[in-house]
């Protein structure tokens, strides 16, 4: 007998299960098994065989889940990497990678029993619960929580259930896509035989039907009946009628849900390229021919904005392909999805997959399918795409891997794209690709130290050759006010913009804020409308007549009096987006304006239009976040403003600084992309700053230097690792109890573990002290190799570990 360990579907559970294989069950690695897991019986995915149990005892595996494995070796190997290093549930981490119709998460249904002993003495609330649920044949735990709210909802079932008046039951969800078929008509007669039967329709005054079959047998193609009745306007019946006389058939065909149908991308052959593109793209052929000597080679390619990083990456590509191998490209935000597409498309037609999150559930099912049956040269899409089913992977491509937004922060796992895209290079024998003009301090150490090769590319590129990047100047905000200047753009920012306008160019105004002003104070009292269920103020959005809070999205309307001492007398401070577009259209009433924020692309394919809109010239001015900042190509933006550049820098957190610059620079870096060059402009009350001084001339460099002096000084990665545990709660004091606690253990642990080079920070309220009615205290631990102490450590439940956090805030 074998037996197989399994990943099960429970909350909470890192370690794998033993289960004997019963003698008719054929299993393999990879493969969702039913087990019986206490008194459930659950799903699991089953990770491992062994000739021998690991446990004494052991259950048989219940049954199977269709034949074939759903993960590969490779995929099961990542997840248990994936697993260790973020100290999160290996079934969470092999959720990951399941195609979108597995269906893994559960629903429990509360149901009256059918026999009900006598009545015991219930509350009214419990009568009006057990109604609810009489109500309908089953309910949904969810439907009970949103009636009565979570607690109560809990406490009213646990009632109930011990009493015996209801069941409970968990039952799988359906899945949320299937494949889609589409029915096609077929000719069953001979095209010299067709002419009689229409002949005959026509003189038994079935004149549709001789329309229809006419219609069929001009085709050279299958018609589906839906285009057969648009095109002859014939009814349902009269396809049957025919079908009944034996002249045609129906067949049912699967269709492609294709989300790529709506671009229209004709081919392009590759640009003759520069001489640094040049030694750039020789360097990365090399390594790929001496695949035995480094088989994962990683490549840091450092270019300024407009340096055509891009090309490379295709050239990259065609290379990986004529050996017979495949890639996946990631991009930070799903809005760049259609501008990256259109460049690889144009190269590799047909041969290009999306994956994200806004497709729907049937365009992600066959986009998988089409992957993992090999039609793809290349996966596009935000961080889920690492995960997709690319055969014969042979390249990883990260574009702005200085981002963020690659770092899950959520939800378990909390893992960083860029680490586990170099896993699973290394696991395939791939090349990894990591594009930047800003690139991460830590990815720009790791090149200094030869770990990663650094490819540079110091020369931006336009359609009419070569290029200066945009001049930029900075704006002392101090100044502005002691001349008297009060709005939001300085006098040269407004004198540029009127200049831009009157040559017909294009403009950007970067403000990382939404809404219209950040918070509401009372001018008597002082109070500030705060949201009741987070520790943050909340914002005003003069658009929707709302304050809202930007972590939970708790409104209300905009104030007219003040709920403390009910004054009339409110200050709207501080300013957003919504603001900026105010003060722009007063200043420039006739320049098309469009806001690129959170707020204005709801839609599915809004943000889409909208850059389409501004890339055809239908608007002059584009207001945003930081959207606008993530590696857009506007050839007709010749001024890119940044409102306020202290917006990040003040933030709790030793990458604010980088955060900054970065920003800053691919603000900037917007503009003079295209033949007329451009300008930026950098508003900001801390002129001297050094984040300001190396972002204002372009110099990576030189800020990497200083920054660098700062995290060796204080002990900082890349100096040290850091991981972040938190403790949620709903009480404050039993949060920094449990803080206090958790200390106290890991002090206890670094002693006997005598890990000396080990520090801790806290522990401290987090810098959001409450999100949605929970408290939040952190403990910081900073070493060499922090993760270490956690593996003899049994975390509480309310507890949350983040290795290697991007922001401490």
């Amino acid at each position: 007998m074998k037996y197989a360990e399994v990943a099960v579907n429970s909350p909470a559970t890192h370690r794998t299960y033993c289960y004997a294989i019963p003698e008719h069950l054929k299993v393999k690695p990879g493969q969702a098994v039913w087990v019986p897991f206490g008194s459930r019986t659950i799903q699991g995915i089953v990770v491992e065989l062994n000739e021998q149990p690991s446990v004494e005892t052991v259950k048989e595996l219940s049954g199977v889940t269709g034949l074939l494995p759903l993960l590969t070796p490779a995929q099961l190997e990542l997840a248990r990497w994936m697993s260790k290093r973020y100290f999160s549930p290996l079934f969470e981490c092999l959720a990951l990678m399941f195609p979108p119709n597995f269906q893994h998460r559960f629903t429990t249904y509360l149901q009256t029993t059918r026999i009900q002993p006598g009545q015991p003495s219930l509350t009214p609330e419990e009568k009006n619960a057990l109604a609810f649920i009489n109500g309908g044949n089953k309910v949904s735990l969810h439907a009970l929580e949103k009636k009565f709210g979570t607690h109560r909802a809990s406490q009213l079932i646990a009632s109930l259930l011990q009493d015996g008046l209801v069941t409970k039951t968990c039952e799988l969800k359906p899945p949320r896509a299937k494949p889609k078929s589409c029915t096609y008509l077929k000719l069953e007669r001979e095209s010299n035989e067709i002419d009689a039967e229409i002949n005959k329709l026509n003189k038994s005054r079935a004149f549709k039907q001789a329309e229809l079959l006419s219609f069929l047998d001009k085709q050279d193609r299958s018609i589906s009946i839906k285009e057969a009745q648009k095109c002859v306007n014939c009814s349902p019946k009269s396809i049957r009628s025919l079908e009944q006389r034996g002249l045609i058939s129906m067949e049912s065909i699967n269709v492609r849900r294709d989300p790529l149908a709506r671009l229209t991308i004709a081919h392009a052959t590759p640009p003759p390229l520069t001489p640094s593109q040049e030694i750039a793209c020789k360097s990365i052929e090399e390594k790929l021919q001496n695949g035995r000597n480094d088989p994962s080679p990683i490549f840091l390619l450092f270019g300024v904005t407009g340096s055509g990083k891009t090309e490379l990456y295709l050239q990259a590509l065609s290379r990986i392909v004529s050996l017979g191998k495949r890639g996946i490209c990631l991009i930070p935000e799903i809005a760049l999805t259609t501008q990256m597409v259109e460049r690889f498309a144009s190269r590799f037609p047909g041969r290009v997959a999306i994956l994200h999150s806004k497709l729907s559930p049937g365009e992600q099912l066959d986009e998988w399918q089409r992957i993992q049956e090999g039609r793809c040269d290349v996966v596009i899409g935000p961080r889920s795409a690492l995960f997709s089913p690319q055969p014969n992977l042979g390249l990883i491509i990260i574009d702005e891997e200085h981002e963020w937004t690659y770092k899950q922060e959520d939800k378990s796992p909390r893992y960083h794209s860029r680490d586990v895209a170099l896993k699973l290079a290394e696991l395939h024998g791939a090349a990894v690709i990591l594009g930047s003009a800003t690139p991460d301090i830590d990815s720009f150490h790791r090149a200094q130290q030869g770990k990663y090769h650094l490819l540079t590319m110091k020369e931006r590129i336009t359609s009419r050759g070569y290029s200066p990047l945009p001049q930029v100047s900075i704006v002392d905000l101090k100044e502005e006010l002691k001349r008297g200047n009060t709005n939001l753009l300085s006098d040269s920012l407004a004198s540029a913009i009127r200049e831009a306008l009157e040559r017909e160019e294009q403009v950007i105004l970067f403000l990382n804020r939404r809404g219209a002003t950040t918070f509401v104070q009372c001018r008597r009292c002082h109070f500030v409308f705060r949201c009741p269920r987070c520790s943050i103020a909340l914002t005003c959005h003069a658009v929707e007549g709302k304050l809202f809070c930007h972590r939970c999205n708790y409104s209300i309307p905009v104030p007219s009096a003040c709920p403390r001492c009910s004054s009339t007398n409110l200050n709207f401070l501080g300013v957003g987006t919504q603001r900026v577009e105010e003060e722009v259209k007063c200043l420039f009433p006739e320049a098309r304006i469009l806001r690129w924020d959170k707020d204005t692309v709801t839609r599915r394919y809004a943000q889409e239009e909208l850059l389409r809109d501004f890339r055809e010239h239908k608007a002059d001015i584009l207001i945003g976040t930081q959207m606008i900042a993530k590696g857009l190509d506007l050839p007709q933006v010749t001024v890119a403003g940044i409102i306020m550049a202290d917006t990040g820098l003040n933030f709790p957190d030793f990458r604010a600084g980088e955060r900054t610059f970065q920003l800053l620079c691919q603000v900037a870096g917007r503009a003079g992309r295209g033949p007329r060059g451009g300008k930026a402009i950098i508003q900001t009350y801390a002129p001297e700053n050094y984040v300001i001084q190396f972002a204002a001339k372009h110099d990576y460099p030189g800020f990497y230097q200083q920054e660098m002096n700062y995290r060796q000084q204080y002990n900082y990665p890349p100096f040290s690792h850091l991981v972040r545990l938190i403790y949620t709660h709903s009480s404050n004091s039993r949060c920094q109890l449990a803080a206090e606690r958790m200390r106290q253990m890991v002090l206890k642990e670094k002693g006997s573990q005598a890990m000396n080079d080990l520090g801790l920070i806290g522990p401290l309220p987090a810098f959001n002290a409450r999100v949605r009615g929970k408290y939040r205290w952190q403990l910081l631990l900073r070493g060499d190799d922090p993760s270490r102490i956690l593996q003899k450590l049994t975390l509480p439940q309310g507890w949350t570990i983040d290795v290697d956090p991007i922001g401490l805030s």
